[in-house]
């Protein structure tokens, strides 16, 4: 009894051809695929037609047969490829491992570093490490000044200044009222630009003519601003209110240069002056106050308070409380630099302030304190406003106070409010 055909063969026949083609293609499957999808493969075609399921078998087992022979050159370029990546992998293992290393040393050395980055491109891999210090900028401790270094604030006194050197003067009879640190020689700052206005008015030179601003009156030595210009001509008479009244450094400069004989003739003559007024601990090397050589004692400046006091163009100027000036197609607006001068409760015929690091806040005033006429030096005041202080707490103390008859001295003992 015939079962029946596929294909034009007999049942048996195509029974027999398919068995061999699925033993064939379940083995070549198995070697390819493993076990798990070799019983669901066989499991399917239990299910199907015995004929169709041995053709697929077999078509199956031919691939697999095909892929099995290819399989050993598979496997080698396989075998090639995975050494080269794992040589890649262990190349760029070993470059983190130096990153790492070198970012630890970073850390111990106390040097903060970012972590590594890897960069892979193509077969190439670099390993980019990148190491930031962090900036910090500290503030720079304040500079002493030469007061200040020497121990000068450690002096006390009686009225708590915050000024190292102060004296007070009767200036109708000349009589000590207050003293400080009096001989101490120190720089004075911009309290120079008295004596240079005093050099100047002594000359007779005429104050219409036009002085003009050039490099040679830039600041080199503090390297301070200014705003005259290169360039800007003013007359001698507004370059001499500029220095008194807002201590402008490039008039004071001009002053000095304008001067018959120019600069070292200028500056020689500020020294013969003060010989001449008997500023015995007095010395200046230029005329506009910004060089800490240019040095004096507050004995010595009341001296020069007294003579420039006698200058009415002195006493008018220091004591102006503005001045607009044309530099160049400009007008610039200058004010004074002592805050007391709009104060209706002060009576001040003359002033000036100063100030450079090493000679701290200065303060220089003739004014009527109790219907009395009082020369005041304050030098090395510890802030801006300092010296202004202490002018009113030494106003308040004559007017309030008793009467001194020999005068008050600071003793040099450690001051109470250190």
């Amino acid at each position: 009894m015939q079962i029946g055909t596929w294909g034009g063969a007999s049942a048996s026949q195509t029974a027999s051809g398919a068995t061999a083609r699925l033993r064939a293609g379940l083995f070549g499957l198995e070697r390819k695929f493993g076990r798990r999808l070799k019983s669901a493969i066989l499991a399917l075609a239990l299910a199907l037609p015995f004929g169709l399921a041995g053709q697929g078998l077999a078509q199956a087992a031919a691939g697999a047969g095909a892929s099995s022979a290819k399989q050993p050159a598979s496997k080698a370029s396989a075998k090639k490829t995975g050494n080269a990546a794992a040589r890649r992998t262990s190349a760029g293992s070993a470059q983190k491992r130096v990153a790492r290393k070198s970012a630890a040393g970073r850390a111990a050395a106390g040097k903060p570093a970012t972590k590594a980055v890897a960069r892979t491109s193509g077969s190439k891999t670099a390993v980019r490490a990148a190491a930031t210090r962090r900036v910090t900028h500290t503030p720079a401790p304040p500079r002493l000044s030469v007061g200040q270094s020497i121990g000068l604030h450690q002096v006390y006194d009686p009225l708590a200044l915050h000024s190292s050197v102060a004296l007070v003067l009767d200036a109708t009879s000349g009589r000590v009222l207050f003293e400080k640190n009096t001989h101490a020689v120190l720089p004075i700052a911009s309290i120079t630009k008295l004596m240079t206005s005093l050099v100047v008015l002594e000359a007779g030179l005429p104050l219409g003519e036009l002085l003009q601003i050039t490099q040679a009156d830039v600041d080199t030595e503090k390297f301070t601003r200014s705003r005259l210009k290169v360039g800007t001509r003013l007359t001698r008479d507004e370059m001499l209110q500029l220095a008194l009244m807002s201590s402008e450094n490039r008039a004071a400069s001009a002053l000095g240069r304008h001067y018959p004989g120019g600069f070292p003739a200028f500056v020689r003559r500020m020294n013969e002056k003060a010989v001449e007024l008997g500023m015995t601990d007095t010395r200046f090397v230029e005329p506009t106050g910004l060089s800490s050589a240019n040095v004096s004692t507050a004995v010595d400046l009341a001296k020069l308070v007294v003579a420039a006091s006698k200058y009415p163009l002195i006493r008018d100027y220091s004591t102006a409380s503005s001045l607009i000036v044309e530099a160049g197609p400009r007008l610039v607006s200058y004010r004074n630099t002592n805050r007391l001068i709009d104060r209706d409760d002060w009576e001040i015929g003359l002033q000036k302030t100063g100030y450079i690091s090493e000679a701290g806040n200065c303060l220089v005033m003739r004014t009527s304190i109790d219907g009395r006429p009082i020369v005041l030096v304050l030098l090395d005041a510890e802030g801006k406003l300092s010296r202004f202080g202490d002018a009113q707490r030494i106003r308040s103390w004559l007017e309030t106070g008793p009467r001194p008859g020999d005068g008050m001295r600071a003793l040099a003992q450690p001051s109470r409010d250190s």
